[in-house]
This record gives C-alpha cells, structure tokens and sequence, in this order.
C-alpha cells in the first residue's frame, strides 16, 4: 500500500541546503532552432561527482516552466534530500512541444502541435540528451537515466521510454494522456522490458475521466507479468495529484 506524501512535503523550508534552477539553451538539429530548458541541479552539486538524470515533462498547456509555476518541484526535491529521502540527481524540465514556435498558445489541440508532442523523441534523444551530458557532470549510462510527466508529458513518458529500454531504465507516468500508444505497442515485448525496466511506475487521480488510459496500461502489464507500480490516488487531473506523485515517484529513483 502507497501512502501519499506526507503533509508540508511541498512547503518552503528555511534553513535548508538548497539546489539550484537555471534556463539553459541547446541546438536542437530536430526542430532547427535554439530551445529552452529547466535544470535542476541539486543542493551541493560538484563537478567532481556524476549524477543521475531525470528528465521530467509537463503537459498539452504548458510548456518547460510549467512544473516549476505549479508544481514547486525544486521545493519538493529540496525538502526530500534534506530528508535523506532522495538520491542526487539532475533534473531537467523540457519543452514537450517540438516546433519552432513551441509555446502553449493557440489551439493547443491542433494537429501540427500534436505532432510536434511526438516530434519531442527525437529532440530528446539526439539534441537535448546529448547537451546535458555534454554540458553537465551526469552519467550517460541508461541505468542512470529516468523520464517521467504529466497528463501528455505522461503519455510520453511511457510511449519515448518504453520505446527507448536502451535509453532509459525508470519511466513514471503520472495521469497519461490520451497521446499513449495502445498498450501492445508501448511493449510489444514485455520479456525485454522485464529485464531491462529498474522501475515502471503508473498513477492516476481516482476521479480523472482520463484514468481508463492508466488502467488499460495497468492491465495490459498485470496480464503480461511486467513488474511495475499502480497508483491510484485520491483527487482529479491536477496539480495536487501531480505533485503527490513526484514526490512518491523521484525518492523511489536511482535506488
């Protein structure tokens, strides 16, 4: 039984050791232009030392200061090394949306921009993997390597990392969006993953109209013996659901 994040995990403490957020700019050869980032470095971090990677996504109306407008996540993460809770690791916050003009305006269900959700693959994988690896001290092993998000940045989360084992060995989807692969073409050969996933994780809010598409997934890996973790969490598609998650999922991580 999970038990969610305990009361105040995501409140600003004072004296504590803090990590650090910087905006970093990388040549994306996928989409032909410069684009933005978020990194989350954590308290303490040295050169010296090389650290694990997560790589967290937002959702259809945000864009890579989304998390950090809504879900506090340096102040989570924070408050979970001050814990001793966590593993230090770089976080990075992308841009989801892989086109040119990658900001969340408009009509965000528009088919161009959708697509440019499913472009992000290769952004991720062949641009912005490759900066942070170039540019930070982090490890460029997969075992050391996670992806996660919410609502679409959920979906992708499982569609780039189930269809990137040899990229990544922990993938969380925290309220997948209707962007995830058929359960059969997300893991089309579960021997594989169950052999290569360190961790599998699927959460939803118990009152999400949205949370057939975890159960789906859910199922389809009961049904295949694919280890992973089911979440059903008390709330709807939304930050406090979000929130809850990433805490629950982040101190699992790298372990």
């Amino acid at each position: 039984m999970i038990s969610s994040a305990p009361a105040g995990f995501d409140q600003y403490r004072n004296d504590i050791p803090r990590g650090a957020i910087e905006t970093i700019e990388y040549d994306s050869t996928t989409v032909g232009n410069t684009r933005k980032a978020l990194v989350y470095t954590p308290p303490g971090f040295s050169s010296e030392n090389t650290y694990p990677v997560l790589y967290l996504l937002h959702g259809i109306g945000g864009d890579e200061m989304e998390w950090q407008q809504h879900g506090s996540p340096q102040i989570i993460l924070d408050n979970l090394y001050n814990d001793n809770l966590l593993e230090p690791m770089i976080v990075v916050l992308p841009n989801g949306r892989a086109m040119p003009n990658d900001r969340a305006e408009g009509d965000l269900f528009d088919p161009e921009k959708i697509k440019a959700f499913e472009r992000f693959e290769s952004d991720l994988i062949h641009d912005l993997i490759p900066y942070i690896e170039s540019n930070y001290s982090a490890s460029t092993t997969r075992d050391n390597r996670a992806i996660a998000g919410l609502s679409m940045g959920g979906g992708q989360s499982l569609n780039i990392g189930l269809g990137n084992l040899n990229h990544f060995a922990w993938v969380g989807a925290f309220s997948p969006a209707p962007n995830t692969k058929a359960p059969e073409l997300l893991l089309p050969n579960p021997q594989e993953a169950i052999s290569l996933l360190s961790l599998l994780w699927i959460s939803c809010g118990d009152q999400d109209n949205l949370i057939q598409i975890s159960v789906d997934v859910h199922q389809y890996l009961e049904q295949q013996d694919v280890p992973h973790i089911w979440y059903e969490e008390s709330g709807g598609h939304d930050w406090p659901v979000w929130k809850n998650d990433l805490y629950l999922f982040s101190k699992r991580l790298f372990k």
